[in-house]
Parts: structure tokens; sequence; C-alpha cells
């Protein structure tokens, strides 16, 4: 396994993050195919067997679920100081914001949660899940700020932004002194690569570590034609994202796959190869053994640049789609795919 440090932090990551969404007990939460606590044990002791040092979940993922399966399994197959942990939250809910709870008193408890469940004193990175329109900036990041300062959280990320919310935050917390966000975790891989136009030299120009998700598409990007999963049949929010494009981004599937066959490696292999030139860790989920061991091979195998050009060459651009396409302060009161279930906060 190869680390990078993560962004303007101290933080010595591993070039693989494994995504826990697929973690987490199916019966509560968004997903039907999510694993037990058994499996889901299997699949994080083998990461860190491979050399896997981070992690990443969500308050949301499946009703707390995820971080609890993460926290136990951990406990009991690494040493606390030795793995970089990462979780996120969500913004503040109607029913919060018309009880007059202030966005600073919102993400104390949403830390203190995912704590409980992570059965841990501090995360070592801790994400703003989606821009929250309806919650001044100022109480995000000083909320952020208090998180540090109490020692919750050691560093603060963002996900699912644009560049000029990005900018604005941390030129906010610049001006006030508060902690800045050192990652970003948007949507990026072959078949979604709008994140190049602002977000990817915005992040080289402030040394911002980009930990992009879905860095496999939702499988896409790993089977060949005709290949199927669990997932891939049950996994309506993907389908959402990846449909509508199917039929150009299957051109792009193809060279992956011919690309594979050439050089006698994994789809995955390929795929993630040619996203690791470009961002700091992809968050790669796993609900297969043999998932985390091709991302693990991955992070040693080189493309050429005509290689990755081959692969680049078919793209057309896509429309925004999932959180991102919710982006709007018009959108922000439509419901959203994630929230905290049944969890008592």
């Amino acid at each position: 396994m190869k680390y990078a440090k993560l962004g303007n932090s101290q933080l010595k990551v591993s070039r693989i993050c494994m995504g826990c969404m697929g973690f987490g007990d199916a019966q509560h939460g968004q997903h039907s195919w999510t694993l037990d606590e058994g499996h889901s044990r299997e699949i994080i002791k083998r990461g860190i067997e491979l050399g896997v040092n981070f992690f990443d979940t969500a308050i949301a993922y499946q009703s707390g679920t995820s971080e609890q399966y993460l926290g136990r399994a951990l406990k009991d197959f690494a040493r606390r100081e030795d793995v970089v942990v990462a979780t996120k939250f969500l913004p503040r809910t109607p029913e919060e914001i018309a009880s007059g709870v202030s966005g600073q008193e919102h993400i104390q408890k949403m830390i203190d949660k995912s704590l409980q469940n992570l059965g841990m004193d501090y995360v070592d990175l801790y994400i703003y899940h989606m821009w929250d329109h309806a919650t001044p900036l100022y109480d995000i990041m000083e909320g952020l700020n208090d998180v540090v300062k109490a020692g919750k959280a050691r560093y603060i990320g963002i996900s699912n932004c644009f560049a000029w919310q990005l900018c604005k935050a941390n030129a906010l917390a610049e001006k006030e002194g508060f902690a800045k966000f050192v990652s970003i975790q948007g949507h990026y891989n072959l078949l979604f690569r709008e994140e190049e136009r602002e977000m990817a030299p915005f992040c080289r120009e402030e040394n911002i570590a980009m930990t992009p998700y879905s860095a496999l598409a939702g499988g896409r990007l790993s089977k060949h034609p005709g290949e199927t999963s669990k997932r891939l049949e049950e996994d309506s929010y993907a389908k959402l994202k990846y449909d509508a494009t199917a039929q150009q981004d299957g051109l792009i599937i193809a060279r992956v796959a011919e690309l594979a066959e050439k050089r006698g490696v994994s789809m995955t292999e390929i795929s993630l190869a040619w996203l690791l030139q470009k961002v700091t860790a992809p968050v790669v989920g796993a609900t297969k053994l043999h998932h985390i061991e091709g991302a693990a091979k991955a992070a040693e195998l080189e493309l050429t640049p005509e290689e990755a050009a081959y692969l680049e060459e078919p793209y057309l651009p896509h429309k925004l789609v999932g959180v991102m396409a919710q982006n709007t302060a018009a959108s922000a009161g439509e419901k959203h795919v994630w929230s905290t279930g049944d969890q008592k906060i």
C-alpha cells in the first residue's frame, strides 16, 4: 500500500480509502444491499491486512449502524492511533430549524452521536456531508471549529459542494481564525468528470485533498457488460445517477475492459489506477473480499499517459446528478436521499 499526506493536514492516509456505505443493517436505512456485521468485519479486517488505514463512514449510513460496525471492528483489529477515521454529518432538519436549534448546536449533537456510534473519543476527519442552504455559513464553520477545539475531530472536510462554496467557506475560516477544510469528497470517476472543471484546479492550487466517492460508479467500472450484482440490481440511487447516460458511458466501460485484458489485471485496477493519478485517495466501497483486494492492487498499477488518454477520450459532459443536483437554495427544502433514520439524537 502507498500512503500520502491528506492535503494541509498531518494525517498520513492510505491511497485507498475504504468506503463504509455498504456496511450496516439492511433493515434500517436507505439501502437494501448492505452487509451484516459479520461480513463487514471480514472486509474491514482484510483491508487493514492490506495496509488500508483510512476509513470513511457517515451518521446517515443505515441509521448509524455503519458507524457502529466500523467502530467495533477497528477496536478489535487495529490500534486507534494507527487508523484515520472519517465520518459525516447532515444539515439541520426542518424540525430543528422550526424549534430554533442553531447550526452550532446541531453540529454538537451530530458529532456526539457519531462518536457514540463509533465508540471513539474523536474522529480524525469530520465531513460536512452536503451544503446546508438553510443555515448561515458562519454557524457551520464556527460549529466545526468548536468540534476541533474540543478535541472531538482533528480536521474537517467537506463533501458535495461547488468550488466556489469551498473557496467561500475556507476564506471565512481564514478571516475568523477557524479550522479550514483540508479535503473534498466529491463525485468523480471515469464516467463522471465534472470535478475537473473547477474543483480539481482549485484543490491543486490550495493543496486540498480530493477523496472522491463513487470511484467505481456504483460497480459499473468494475464489471463487464452483462455482469451484475445485488447492488447493481437494487441500488436505485446509483441508477438515478447513471442510467440516463448508460449508452455514452458504455464506450468508456468497454475501453476499461479492453485495457484490463491487455494488461492482465481487473477492471477495478484500471479504473482506480486512472483516478489515483488525479486524487489523493478515492473512497472505494467493498461488499466482497475481492473488492478491497482489487482496490489495494490498483495502488501499485501505473498507467501510461497514452493509456489514460485512451480511457478519457470518449467522455462527454454530464449533467449534475445525485446530491449535487440538489445543491441550490431553491431545492434545499426538497427531500434528500440521506437521513439519520431511526436514531435518537
